[in-house]
């Protein structure tokens, strides 16, 4: 199986990813950050380098749904392909960054790479407010993260609830995480499971 994490920067992905891979003994499998060769120039010229750097992550990113539907046993997955293009990418071309031309390239090769795989068998959506998402993101204190505004964060809360309900076509599990603490409150991750359980075995839950 293929069980997706998707959600905000904040929203708690990584954690809930590793709690997951650990109580059901999946494979965790998390996007690579480092030795992308675009980083540095797209950071010096976004304009110019934006669509070297979403094609770059596209490619990343379809790579691993392949070794993904390759593989004989259960993989979760902190953020998607489809995040990337609906969310990010959409993100960058709304604000001028990808031209039409590059748009329309881009599209098409993703969905010609869509027409090649499966859709995952359960995405599960950590929708949060931007306050929490703030207050997550300030409490793991990455450096480069403090500088997020807060109407970037915002924008990609819409674009997020966008893709969720109005584009993504497979089986979405929302979470509604501004009163959740899944890490430090053993009830709160309990529930989560009981709701996959159901969505994946039919187990009876409450939803």
């Amino acid at each position: 199986m293929h069980i997706a994490i998707a959600g905000n920067i904040g929203s708690g992905k990584s954690t809930l990813t590793n709690l997951l891979a650990r109580h059901y003994g999946w494979e965790p499998r998390f996007e690579a950050v480092e030795g992308n060769p675009y980083l540095e120039d797209y950071y010096r010229d976004i304009h110019r380098w934006s669509f070297n750097l979403e094609v770059y992550f596209l490619k990343e990113r379809f790579r691993d749904l392949i070794a993904i539907s390759q593989t004989d046993h259960t993989i979760i997955q902190d953020r998607t392909i489809y995040e990337g293009v609906y969310v990010f990418m959409e993100n960058n071309k709304a604000m001028g960054n990808l031209s039409d031309r590059d748009y329309e390239t881009y599209m098409e090769l993703f969905e010609q790479m869509m027409s090649l795989v499966k859709l995952p068998d359960l995405m599960i959506y950590l929708h949060a407010s931007v306050p929490h998402l703030v207050s997550n993101i300030q409490k793991r204190g990455r450096d480069y993260e403090q500088t997020i505004q807060l109407d970037y964060l915002q924008n990609l809360n819409e674009r997020y609830d966008d893709f969720i309900y109005n584009k993504y076509q497979g089986k979405v599990m929302t979470v509604e995480k501004d009163n959740l603490d899944f890490l430090n409150n053993p009830h709160d991750l309990a529930q989560i499971i009981d709701r996959i359980d159901a969505n994946l075995f039919g187990l009876f839950s409450n939803h």
